[in-house]
């Protein structure tokens, strides 16, 4: 009987040494998630229970110097998203029918999406509003109205498809600057995105009392550029013509500058491409070829066609610096613009002991006037009336 007595209370006292250590453990335990994990859990909770859907600001619009061409604005547009949890089972099947019909996307994708157990699954971004419009009337004639999301969006147009296309670059479909202008000033041209946020509950459903809070989008600032719609029409008209019938193979390059100010008023490459299709291949060749190339081809074309030759690729700049040589000696009385037979290309001049030729040595040009010597090009000229220049400097 001692024995029976003394092992009952033996395990009576483990059994509450035991209750007592797990109290102890619990609290612990409760202590730490409470007071060391508190604020990430609230932040991961929060995160979970709260469905955000993005609102893109408009990019700002791009003008030419008169302030009023618009180069690249920003339209609305609308993107469709969804919330899994939030569709009926029984109604899965035909609202991944519907979208895949409207927007002419794979059901089987579209389904998978539809069937997710997370809060938000984009299905289609940027689309006109007639899209969306046959979305609004399939939901209102099958009742379906929770669940699905239509909301506003902007899309980058270019007014003028291939125009400056090397000055002014493109965007990605998050309306991020990729090139040009677009990239260089997408600071200033994007502005900052607004969202819809909604509080969902544990299974990501709907929470009745909770409204959604909207936080509007600020849209970017406007800029104006100092290049002239006019003025760079017409460069690109003639710098196509001239590298089309002196066959130019590897295109060219045009800017034009105010010498006063040093605005950049047209600044043209050819061949260009359309910033509204800016992964397209831009020349008949590239066409022909472009299915056959790798991925990695493919890129390494894209990144030439939209190089801005004029500004990214270094070259000699003699035959420029021609021009500062004749406005010097003009404007010191050394020469006249017309004078017929004033300099002569024999093919070449020699200074310092070194014949410097002129690109056309095999057939000189012979007697000039200044104005001659400039549409030629003509090396001997310009060396002979440096010297000039220079000695009446130093007299």
């Amino acid at each position: 009987m001692v024995d029976i007595g003394l092992n009952r209370k033996r395990r009576i006292k483990n059994s509450l040494f035991i209750v007592f250590l797990i109290f102890v453990l619990l609290t612990v335990r409760i202590g730490w998630i409470q007071f060391v994990q508190g604020s990430q859990l609230q932040t991961m909770a929060y995160m979970q229970q709260t469905m955000d859907r993005s609102i893109n600001p408009k990019r700002g619009t791009i003008y030419d110097a008169t302030g009023k061409t618009i180069l690249a604005v920003s339209a609305t547009v609308e993107t469709v998203t969804i919330n899994p949890t939030n569709i009926s089972k029984e109604n899965k099947e035909k609202v991944a029918t519907a979208l895949s019909n409207i927007f002419e996307l794979d059901y089987e994708t579209v389904l998978k999406k539809v069937q997710k157990h997370t809060s938000i699954e984009t299905i289609i971004k940027k689309v006109e509003k007639e899209k969306t419009d046959e979305l609004r009337e399939w939901m209102e004639t099958n009742q379906i109205t929770i669940g699905i999301n239509i909301d506003e969006d902007t899309k980058r147009y270019y007014p003028y498809n291939n125009l400056a296309s090397h000055v002014i670059g493109f965007c990605g479909v998050d309306n991020q600057g990729l090139d040009g202008i677009e990239v260089t000033y997408d600071e200033i041209l994007k502005g900052t995105k607004g969202k819809i946020a909604k509080i969902s509950d544990g299974t990501g459903g709907t929470l009745l009392d909770e409204e959604e809070r909207y936080t509007p989008a600020v849209d970017g600032k406007d800029i104006v550029l100092s290049i002239n719609m006019s003025a760079q029409a017409i460069v690109e008209k003639y710098l196509k013509q001239a590298c089309i019938d002196n066959k130019c193979t590897d295109g060219g390059n045009v800017i034009v500058m105010n010498p006063k100010t040093g605005d950049i008023l047209a600044m043209a490459t050819y061949p260009d491409y359309n910033l509204n299709e800016p992964y397209e291949p831009n020349t008949n060749e590239l066409k022909q070829i472009w299915e056959t190339l790798s991925s990695g081809e493919k890129t390494s074309k894209l990144q030439q066609m939209w190089r801005n030759k004029a500004i990214a690729d270094s070259y000699e700049p003699g035959s420029t610096f021609k021009l500062l040589t004749a406005s010097a000696a003009l404007e010191e009385g050394i020469t006249t613009t017309d004078k017929k037979g004033e300099f002569s290309c024999t093919g070449g001049i020699e200074v310092a002991g070194v014949r410097i030729r002129c690109w056309r040595y095999y057939r000189p040009h012979g007697s000039q006037s200044l104005r001659e010597a400039l549409m030629n090009s003509c090396n001997p000229v310009f060396i002979g009336l440096r010297s000039k220049n220079r000695k009446r400097k130093i007299l």
